[in-house]
């Protein structure tokens, strides 16, 4: 019988769903303590948001800068004077990216302490609103070439509103590219890695994945125990029905690695096939129709 057991080195394990690799938010209301009173949408990111911006800074968090953002970039394909909406901002890291390459960039966030913080680190030329990603009123239709989702909409109850606004305000042919943790294979509390002794192989166990999950997430692990917002799994198909609900047809899909290496040792070869095996990001362009 094969034997099995938990990968032993925790040096070549990627993330999987902790907010410094979200980098944005948006939507979604978060997770509360049965008696606690009612808190709006967006109060645990205003909470969190010190500590969260220090923990990402002005260029973002490794994987941001390294994987993310340049993915994100090439993806939307902006050129100098596009006018391209983030949602789901948060303290302005892909807004600043996007102003950087010439685009005329609007980033909406439900945090208004998220906000505050993208306005004091970014330049004035970009435009940051307080708003719901799923009630976009504040914006004109047909105002934007593009826009970009960067791991918000994995805190958002529902996608649904989030793509009918996308499309509303997108111009005809105006593209979206979504990012995400891999639904298939980063799944909170129902993926982790694990070790075939026998074949001296890292391999990712998946005990779910179709079935839609909202599970509880910490925002300061190990700093302010209990301070917990929503991340809602969702296969991949609810995701393409969503869009082609609203009218947008993808046009690329891409799986993106982490670009990490393991430091020698006996199972630095493994974890470093099985971190090019197994993407750590999902990236969808869709393009609305015309």
């Amino acid at each position: 019988m094969e034997r099995r057991r938990r990968f032993p080195s925790a040096r070549g394990k990627p993330q999987t769903a902790h907010p410094r690799f979200q980098g944005n938010r948006a939507q979604g209301a978060p997770a509360q303590q049965q008696g606690a009173p009612a808190q709006r949408p967006g109060d645990a990111w205003d909470q969190a948001a010190t500590w969260y911006d220090a923990l990402v800074g002005e260029r973002g968090s490794e994987f941001q800068q390294h994987v993310v953002i340049p993915g994100t970039l090439r993806l939307l394909e902006v050129k100098p004077g596009e006018q391209v909406l983030d949602i789901g901002c948060g303290q302005g890291v892909l807004s600043r990216a996007l102003h950087g390459v010439g685009a005329a960039v609007t980033g909406v966030d439900l945090s208004t302490r998220l906000v505050e913080l993208a306005r004091q680190r970014s330049q004035k030329a970009i435009r940051y609103l307080v708003a719901d990603a799923g009630r976009l009123g504040v914006l004109a239709d047909r105002t934007f070439d593009a826009a970009a989702c960067v791991f918000a909409l994995q805190n958002m109850e529902a996608v649904e509103p989030v793509f009918k606004e996308a499309a509303r305000v997108l111009r005809p042919s105006g593209r979206l590219v979504l990012v995400l943790m891999h639904p298939a294979f980063r799944i909170p509390r129902q993926s982790r890695w694990g070790w075939d002794e026998e074949r001296k192989l890292q391999f990712r166990a998946v005990d779910r994945y179709l079935s839609p999950l909202k599970i509880p997430i910490d925002l300061r692990p190990f700093r302010a125990p209990g301070q917990t917002t929503w991340t809602y799994h969702r296969p991949l198909q609810e995701y393409v029905t969503a869009l082609a609900k609203e009218g947008f047809v993808i046009n690329a899909l891409e799986e993106w690695a982490s670009h990490k290496e393991s430091q020698a040792g006996p199972v630095a070869k493994a974890e470093n096939r099985a971190r090019a095996e197994f993407p750590l990001f999902l990236a969808l362009r869709a393009v609305r129709s015309a």
